[in-house]
């Protein structure tokens, strides 16, 4: 009698190789998508009956033995079998030990292409709606530390260097502004994937009489798929997640870098909490912002896993071909490395502390107040900008030979380059007038930050 695999292996006079078992088994990461294939089936099998594929008594079976399946699973209790492959067919096996062969109608008017595509669609969408959720998280929380700083300045840069004095509250809005930016993303993946597969069966639909848009509304998708050839074949949706995912931890690792660079003894102006800090084996004074550092190393864990799924699918023909089996495994593990990354950017925010005094010394470095000489001067003077820029700059010259700041310059010694300069000029550069002074909508100034953060509160 032949011992080929007994879900598939009428075609063959023996078992697979243990080595082609080893390569062709998924059920190690696969078995993830438990929920969703059980879901799957229910929902598959009550369709059947509905069009009298099965027999409502058969269903009923089914679907009682589904649910202790999936009892199992929840409990610990499953054993996962590699020689049986992927979780589809450790599923229907246990499904076949618990309540005999009548397992074996569930099948019927679908393949394990049909199956796999809706299984990871639904699993897909349940780890959009929980990265929704913990996105949500951190953006309230960088909204209350916005609101909280408002009014403490911090020197904005450029090229890393000194250009204007900004509010912190106004910085941490910046990332607001990115996080919705990646729910925009996220939505829109979503709702773009939110097509049934179920039905397409192995590529080209199916002879029985079944009722995909019941399957569908069942299944929480707005429509089935259109082309049951594209539908088995098509990964466009985990690639569409991969590249959210990979932009939305890119935004994590920048301000994830610029945590590792403020809580340095250069910069000092954060304080990281223990609970998201390390300290050295050898270096007792040492206090390391690890979280951060890792936050910004799997920001490139995720695009690797989204060039993976890239370079495995650029050249498949239709329909479907084995190399698809390797799409889960990236996105469930840059699924995991972006929770955990949101995760843990949450708590160094909500814990952060901002040493205001170490910010305010260093944002009066450098003449950040340069613009508001040339912007006065243009306003006042009627200069064209690029005379005024030109006088500005001398001023600074001056006040950087003079080891001065640009406010503490004289007024003689500012009519020395623009002669009829009125000293009213005097007292607008501070770094809180400046500050002030930014009124425009989506500015720095304080007002506008609390208008800002009114909106994004709605």
């Amino acid at each position: 009698m032949s011992k080929s695999n007994p879900m598939w292996g009428g075609r063959f006079d023996c078992s697979p190789n243990k080595i082609m078992e080893d390569i062709n088994a998924s059920i190690d990461f696969d078995k993830r998508l438990a929920e969703q294939d059980v879901a799957a089936s229910k929902v598959h099998c009550a369709m059947l009956a509905r069009q009298k594929i099965i027999s409502d008594a058969e269903a009923t079976k089914i679907i009682g033995g589904l649910e202790s399946v999936l009892k199992e699973i929840r409990c610990g209790d499953f054993e996962f079998k590699k020689e049986l492959e992927d979780i589809h067919m450790n599923i229907e096996s246990r499904l076949t030990d618990l309540i005999g062969a009548v397992a074996g109608k569930l099948h019927t008017a679908r393949s394990r292409n049909d199956q796999v595509a809706t299984d990871f669609k639904l699993w897909v969408r349940d780890a959009i709606d929980l990265l929704l959720s913990d996105l949500d998280e951190l953006r309230s929380v960088l909204i209350d530390r916005a609101e909280q700083e408002a009014k403490t300045i911090l020197p904005g840069f450029t090229h890393l260097q000194n250009a204007q004095p900004i509010s912190l509250g106004h910085h941490l809005l910046a990332y607001v502004e990115m996080l919705e930016r990646d729910k925009s993303r996220l939505l829109d993946c979503r709702k773009r994937l939110n097509q049934c597969p179920l039905g397409s069966a192995a590529l080209a639909g199916t002879i029985y009489p079944i009722d995909r848009q019941f399957c569908s509304d069942e299944l929480g998708f707005d429509e089935p798929t259109h082309n049951s050839l594209d539908a088995v074949s098509d990964r466009d949706f985990a690639l569409e997640f991969l590249a959210c995912m990979q932009v939305y931890g890119m935004h994590l690792s920048r301000l994830a870098e610029e945590l590792v660079l403020w809580s340095s003894y250069q910069f000092q102006f954060v304080k990281l909490g223990d609970d998201f800090t390390t300290g050295s084996s050898i270096m007792p004074q040492k206090k390391n912002p690890d979280a951060a550092e890792l936050i910004r190393a799997k920001s490139g864990r995720i695009l690797a896993s989204f060039n993976s799924l890239s370079l495995t699918m650029k050249s498949l023909p239709l329909a479907y071909s084995k190399d698809m089996q390797e799409d889960k495994e990236v996105v469930f593990d840059a699924f995991d490395q972006l929770c955990l990354s949101v995760r843990a950017m949450t708590g160094m925010i909500r814990g952060a502390q901002f040493n205001k005094q170490r910010m305010l010394e260093a944002a009066k470095v450098g003449f950040p107040t340069a613009t508001d000489l040339a912007d006065y001067l243009v306003q006042k003077m009627n200069m064209p900008f690029r005379e005024a820029h030109h006088c500005a700059a001398k001023l600074v010259h001056i006040a950087e030979q003079n080891g001065t700041m640009l406010e503490d310059l004289s007024i003689s010694q500012m009519r020395a380059v623009v002669p009829d300069l009125d000293d009213e000029v005097l007292t607008l550069l501070s770094l809180q007038t400046s500050l002030n002074r930014r009124q425009s909508y989506g500015g720095t100034a304080p007002t506008q930050v609390i208008n800002q953060i009114k909106r994004l509160r709605g």
